[in-house]
């Protein structure tokens, strides 16, 4: 099947607290170039009790990069690094081994409105 002519609907799914949009993988279409999943966050506003807390897990052996078009995301792993994504910006994680991560609201953000809006592939 031509990819021109293909639409993948989100579909629903969990990611901790928070729903996103998942597009791949997909029966008809397992990947886009090297990339096996994405998940489309937002758009959303949160209030000041809504927030972003998806607990430490796993990607072993591939990577994953993280764009963001809106909002503010703390990424940390357990090698210790520790990277706030801002709109505009990209996070590309290669996890190995035992490598897991987290990604959560920043703590200046936890108690008030805030929107997030962006894609992990």
């Amino acid at each position: 099947m031509s990819n021109i002519k293909l639409v993948i609907p989100e579909r629903a799914a969990n990611i901790g607290n928070f729903m996103v949009g998942r597009l791949l993988p997909f029966r008809q279409k397992r990947m886009v170039g090297p990339f096996v999943f994405i998940d489309h966050m937002g758009p959303v506003e949160m209030n000041e009790n809504e927030n972003l807390d998806v607990p430490p897990h796993p990607h072993i052996g591939l990577s994953t990069l993280t764009f963001l078009f809106d909002g503010a995301i703390m990424h940390r792993d357990s090698l210790g690094n520790e990277v706030q994504i801002n709109p505009g910006g990209v996070n590309w994680m290669t996890a190995g081994k035992g490598v897991v991560h987290s990604e959560r609201t920043l703590e200046h953000l936890r108690n008030s409105k805030k929107s997030l809006h962006g894609l992990q592939i």
